[in-house]
């Protein structure tokens, strides 16, 4: 990543980042501009831009670091995935973030505990627990991106956590470093006594305030009341009369604290059971009042989640593919419930499910989908729930923000809650606001969209927020924060919820961790009444695919920049800024920023597509990132519609291309060529393309040779078109099959009793990829158009199926294409046509599998592992490699991407493995040169277990 020049920083920032790069490296102190922006983001509508930017990877950076910040009096705040709401996760000072280094876990007692880092995500802990039929208590709608840090600092919860397994209720032990650098892991005695001897003044400051809150009645008996409802308003108070131990105390503070109080560097959870038998309703009431006293009947039912969904968010998603038809009938008074429960076995399951419904024959349900267990009809029904956020995201004004704002009633006063609420609404004129929630705890969220851009819409706001402050915290002593944490939007509230004594506890707490005020400041504890209304996050058009981008951050796990450059959520940041400072006339400043986006946005996004599966509202940051490329590639045209009109000879020249890098590979040596060519691509700036010793020889099998053009059995033929890849690479120089995938192909199909034949002119043949990822749309199309006539000519129209053997090259074409042509990649067709003819001995050793992203975004994963394991008694999918980033070219053109994105390959391959596979030639190449062993298409592994019945 680029840098800024040292003079943007104050001396006190300076003198930091000098003292920082005596144990850092340059890249992982950031002070440029751009990246400090994109940085600096997260999922809140609040926007501080850091002055040093800290990526750390292990415990000792951190003390190093925090001690560094207190020498120069700087403060500090600690980020995990930045998906927070409420802004505690923003700093306007020094921002430290995790690298990949923090993702360590352990299984203890037989899954009864897992020991976690801060940087694993809240879905991956599950996916370790799930043989054991455990998982994490806490279950936020974000935790397949959120981290555990962020989830035990904002004690989140979710729909089926309630108050009984979240983080407070469930942490075992913990490691953390304190805001002196003072180290303490609360499960190792020898630990806690050195803790004790270094800090008395925290341990005894603890203990007193312990006793002095138990015995202040009053007060005691508020903090029971209090969480007796969710709440993550202020710090966790409870911990002063449930525990007495200062080392417990200390321990449950911690959670919740939105790192205020220290640094989370692991965490140890008491697991709760995942029962494998899950079954679904969706039961509609006419009005809230009906609902809200179903919920309390149903609070006494063996339920594991009720979400309630008032009218208006029914009605936000009743035009969704799949919904039930009677949602679009329901009136605006009409309310949901959807309720789930559990069990361990499908008979226990059925008598739950019948005293479920027993209960509410009281009530008018007067729409309703049965309880079911059928996966499809369960996803539909939850997709309800957890689409209405995204719903309101989508069809918002261009400029305004989503604010999902949290917060919590007594049960009993839940319907009283709701109606007040929506008079807030109409008062404020938030016409489209929706209200859902956990009904059970009476965890109400609701969304609404809010521009800022004006004096007189800020005013608004902050008028709806005092009088929501005011209704659940004074008027129905509510939470104004049940899981979302207090950050800076409700800092200014916290005395009005907990009266000035719980207010000065909280004060004295901060004081006694923190006394000079450095960890992440302005969050929780802020003297600034108006901090929930200042320095908020603008939100400028850019462009019709991004602006309805709401910065959540779901995106960035997959993206396989994200370690390199950006991710799709900070390449939106930086354009927006960029779209912005353009529309103000700010030439100069947009001009250095643009030069930054060239490479760190454009040139390094492997477009793959993957971030819009993971989006909230389906946005696909690659089609920007191709359309913006296409005037950056414009001057290359000319040369790209003669390839695209002349593409035989093009091809002709690449592997002309593959076979002299082999030549001079057998005359030099490989490891030689491949450093020549590293040099070479330094001395020209990284324009000349990189040569890896895993490259191909050019493939000399002409498939066109071998396939039929008559045929016996008309129901047995498919139509192969090999990617022009594959038409001119043979395949790993290294790997024990030599033969190309066209031969292997044929010797797998043939197996099975097909014939193949190929379309006319195949040397002319090509998906259009090469030119879409650049820009090039109507030359892509161009390409695309004429493979289609050529294939619905060779499959007489349709009749026969069309095999492509990579992935890339088959979705592109499932999505171009016009005409009722069944296209397939090579799981695709093993699986749907090939099996049902052959028998399958798997072979007896470990082997490697990458699910291409193209795969994964045509739903193929679990087919392509289920193919793999019939063929292998071992398949090992390496975690957190979602694409290999070689996208197209970009392996040749931009090798970084591809070794960031597979950067965790090679030490997931265990001792004895020598092999991998996938299904793309392409893909394969860097796959091999980043994990030590040759991949080749999982058709030669099929193709070696196989034996026609």
């Amino acid at each position: 990543m680029s840098k800024a020049t040292s003079h943007s920083l104050n001396a006190n920032y300076l003198a930091l980042k000098q003292q920082l790069a005596s144990r850092l490296e340059d890249e992982r102190i950031i002070t440029g501009e751009a990246e400090r922006l994109a940085y600096g983001t997260d999922a809140s509508f609040y926007r501080l831009i850091p002055k040093i930017v800290l990526r750390l990877k292990d415990i000792d950076e951190v003390v190093f670091a925090i001690q560094c910040c207190r020498e120069h009096s700087l403060p500090f705040t600690f980020r995990a995935a930045g998906t927070s709401l409420s802004g505690q996760a923003v700093s306007d000072s020094v921002l430290i973030t995790l690298t990949d280094d923090w993702r360590s876990h352990s299984i203890l007692d037989d899954g009864d505990k897992i020991t976690l880092q801060p940087g694993v995500i809240g879905a991956d802990a599950n996916k370790y627990l799930l043989p054991f039929q455990r998982k994490i208590g806490p279950d936020p709608a974000s935790i397949n991106t959120c981290k555990i840090g962020g989830i035990a600092a904002n004690n989140a919860s979710g729909m089926c956590c309630g108050t009984a397994q979240n983080s407070y209720r469930t942490v075992d032990s913990m490691k953390l470093v304190f805001a002196d650098g003072t180290f303490l892991d609360t499960s190792d005695k020898d630990s806690i006594d050195a803790f004790k001897t270094e800090r008395p003044d925290l341990v005894q400051g603890l203990e007193q305030l312990a006793l002095e809150t138990k015995a202040n009645t009053e007060l005691a008996e508020k903090i029971a009341h209090k969480y007796r409802l969710k709440n993550t308003t202020g710090y966790a108070l409870n911990a002063l009369i449930d525990y007495s131990d200062p080392i417990e105390v200390l321990e449950h503070l911690m959670i919740g604290s939105e790192g205020t109080l220290g640094f989370i560097a692991e965490i140890t959870y008491n697991t709760v059971v995942e029962h494998e038998y899950k079954a679904s309703t969706l039961l509609v009431f006419s009005d809230i009042e009906e609902a809200s006293q179903a919920v309390t009947t149903l609070a006494n039912t063996p339920v594991a989640a009720v979400e309630m969904m008032d009218g208006r968010a029914l009605r936000s998603v009743a035009d969704k593919p799949g919904m039930p038809d009677f949602i679009q009938q329901l009136d605006l008074e009409a309310t949901a419930l959807l309720v789930e429960v559990h069990a361990p076995d499908k008979a226990r399951l059925d008598i739950q499910t019948r005293e479920v419904m027993a209960s509410l024959a009281p009530y008018l349900v007067i729409e309703s989908v049965p309880f079911t267990l059928d996966p499809a009809t369960v996803a539909t029904l939850w997709g309800i729930r957890k689409g209405m956020f995204p719903a309101v995201g989508a069809v918002r004004e261009v400029g305004t923000t989503v604010i999902i704002e949290d917060v919590a009633f007594p049960v009993e006063n839940l319907a009283a809650g709701v109606r007040d609420l929506q008079e807030l609404f109409e008062k404020y004129q938030y016409n489209e606001a929706i209200i859902f929630g956990h009904a059970l705890e009476g965890n109400l969220h609701f969304v609404f969209t809010q521009g800022f851009d004006s004096q007189q819409e800020i005013e608004r706001y902050g008028g709806f927020m005092d009088d929501v402050a005011e209704l659940v915290a004074v008027k129905y002593q509510g939470s104004l924060k049940a899981e979302h944490g207090t950050g800076r939007n409700m800092a200014p509230y916290v005395e009005l919820e907990w009266g000035q004594e719980g207010y000065r506890l909280m004060q004295t707490i901060k004081a006694l961790f923190d006394p000079e005020g450095l960890l992440n400041p302005g969050v929780i504890i802020n003297d600034n009444p108006h901090s929930h209304i200042e320095n908020l996050k603008p939100m400028p058009a850019a462009d019709d695919i991004v602006d309805r981008c709401i910065e959540c951050g779901f995106c960035e796990p997959v993206c396989p920049s994200r370690t390199l450059t950006l991710t799709p959520r900070q390449r939106i940041v930086l354009y927006r800024e960029l779209q912005r400072r353009k529309a103000n006339g700010e030439s100069i400043e947009a001009g250095e920023l643009e030069k930054v986006f060239e490479y760190q946005g454009l040139d390094t996004c492997a477009a793959t597509g993957l971030c819009a599966d993971r989006c909230p509202v389906g946005i696909n940051t690659g089609e920007l990132v191709k359309k913006l490329r296409g005037p950056n590639y414009h001057k290359f045209r000319p040369i790209a519609k003669w390839t695209a009109d002349h593409f035989s000879a093009t091809t002709a020249i690449a592997r002309f291309g593959l076979k002299s890098g082999t030549i001079a590979s057998n005359i030099l040596g490989k490891k030689r060529v491949a450093r020549a060519s590293r040099k070479l691509r330094q001395v020209t700036s990284n324009t000349t393309p990189v040569w890896l010793e895993e490259t191909p020889d050019s493939s000399r099998f002409d498939i066109t040779a071998h396939s039929a053009t008559h045929v016996a059995q008309p129901t047995k033929k498919v139509v192969y078109l090999p990617s022009c890849a594959s038409r001119n690479m043979s395949t790993h120089p290294d790997a024990g099959d030599q033969r190309s995938i066209a031969e292997v192909t044929l010797s797998l199909i043939s197996k099975s009793g097909y014939e193949i034949t190929t379309p006319d002119k195949l040397s002319d043949q090509c998906c259009g990829m090469p030119y879409d990822s650049k820009g090039m749309t109507d030359i892509a199309k161009q390409k695309s158009a004429q493979l289609e006539q050529a294939l619905w000519d060779a499959t007489e129209q349709g009749k026969y199926p069309v095999l492509m053997d990579t992935s890339p090259c088959a979705k592109r074409s499932i999505e171009q294409f016009t005409k009722p042509m069944t296209i397939v990649e090579p799981v695709r067709f093993v699986s749907d046509y090939l099996l049902d003819d052959l028998s399958l001995t798997p072979v007896d050793e470990t082997v490697m599998l990458h699910v291409t992203c193209s795969s994964r975004r045509m739903g193929l994963e679990q087919p392509m592992i289920a193919l793999a394991k019939a063929c292998a008694k071992h398949v090992i999918v390496p975690e957190h490699i979602q694409c290999c980033g070689w996208a197209g070219d970009k392996g040749f053109t931009t090798p970084e991407l591809n070794e960031a994105a597979v950067a965790p390959l090679k030490e997931q391959v265990p001792a004895g493995c020598t092999r991998g596979f996938s299904n793309s030639i392409t893909c394969e190449i860097g796959l091999s040169h980043h994990s030590g062993i040759p991949y080749q298409s999982i058709l030669y592994l099929v193709d070696q277990v196989s034996a026609s019945k």
